[in-house]
């Protein structure tokens, strides 16, 4: 399984995911955790999942459509140019699944990384298969 993450660690409000993330490398070595930038231009998995901060939540969230990532109501540009660059992907018929694993940016970071770490061991996201049955923790 590979998971994009996306951040600015030049950024507060944008570096949690980094933050989290040697942690989560350590937690979970099966996974392939690539840092990229939501512009450049990626090999595209079957199910692609990523690992982003998403503004305008209160918890974290498992985004399962670009639909429902694009109504959170309070969208950056860091945000909005991920989401053009994935709703590109998806109109070239390049994007089959996704996964947005959301973060909100005022979260702590022990709970940032505990409630990832869930949801990396509950939803199968952790080993080299995907499961359907993950619950779409959309907006509420």
């Amino acid at each position: 399984m590979v998971i994009f993450v996306f951040g600015n660690e030049n950024l507060k409000a944008d570096f949690l995911p980094l933050k989290i993330l040697p942690k989560l490398k350590k937690s979970f070595p099966a996974i392939d955790f690539k840092v990229l930038d939501p512009n450049e231009d990626w090999d595209i998995p079957e199910e692609l999942v990523i690992l982003d901060i998403a503004h305008g939540i209160k918890d974290i969230h498992i985004f399962n459509n670009l639909k429902y990532f694009s109504q959170i109501p309070h969208i950056t540009m860091h945000d909005f140019d991920a989401l053009t660059n994935l709703r590109y992907l998806k109109k070239l018929g390049k994007l089959k699944k996704i996964k947005i694993i959301g973060i909100p940016p005022t979260i702590s970071q022990k709970k940032a990384l505990n409630k990832v770490s869930v949801i990396l061991s509950s939803t199968g996201l952790s080993k080299n298969e995907t499961h359907s049955s993950c619950t779409d923790h959309t907006h509420e």
